[in-house]
């Protein structure tokens, strides 16, 4: 069972039991996370910056590829609704796409 621990949200775990869940859904279970389009790749405020695990993802989606080449996301970022995991993962949620009423640790 894959765990995805947000380090500057007070270091939260998930613990997940469906791995055909994207990284979205499974945040979602557990906290709000930016999603502005519904999730389907359409733009950028889903993304979550890999801290560990990047690995144990699966691979880099069409849209993600888009993304990278008019440098709208990092290397180390990933869209959280076109990722999803094989493994431990831990993230964090760039500065960029914090929502106010969360306290983050960074």
């Amino acid at each position: 069972m894959p765990t995805v621990n947000i380090a500057n949200l007070k270091s939260k775990s998930i613990h997940c039991d469906d791995k055909r869940e994207s990284l979205l859904n499974i945040l979602l279970t557990a906290t709000d996370w930016m999603h502005a389009c519904g999730g389907k790749g359409r733009c950028t405020s889903c993304k979550a910056r890999i801290i560990k695990g990047m690995e144990q993802l699966s691979p880099v989606s069409k849209p993600e590829e888009q993304y990278l080449k008019l440098n709208k996301l990092r290397k180390d970022e990933r869209l959280a609704c076109q990722t999803f995991l094989k493994g431990d993962l831990t993230v964090e949620v760039p500065k960029e796409t914090q929502l106010p009423h969360l306290n983050y640790t960074d």
